[in-house]
């Protein structure tokens, strides 16, 4: 899937930058091609497929839940990885 971009408003961005998390470094961790992506069938339903990613931006672990839209990526939260999260992530790749 050809990616057009974010689809950012008032629904997703508040819960993204709740926990200190720019646009930027989310952009980022799609775009700079490091990002691993899996689905996540446990918030997926069966209108909209959800996905999380992970990766590190600047050296830190995050971690984003979002879903497709028109060929727009929505981000749908964001935050910095816990240090046994990130440790974990680190383990497994």
């Amino acid at each position: 899937m050809k990616i057009a971009g974010f689809d950012w408003d008032d629904g997703n961005w508040p819960k993204c930058g709740k926990h200190g998390v720019s646009r930027e470094d989310v952009e980022r961790l799609f775009l700079d091609g490091e990002a691993v992506v899996a689905p996540d069938l446990k918030h997926s339903t069966p209108t909209e497929s959800r996905h999380i990613a992970a990766g590190r931006v600047d050296g830190r672990a995050l971690f984003v839940a979002f879903a497709f839209r028109d060929n727009l990526i929505r981000p749908i939260s964001a935050r910095y990885m816990h240090a046994k999260e990130s440790s974990n992530y680190e383990a497994s790749t």
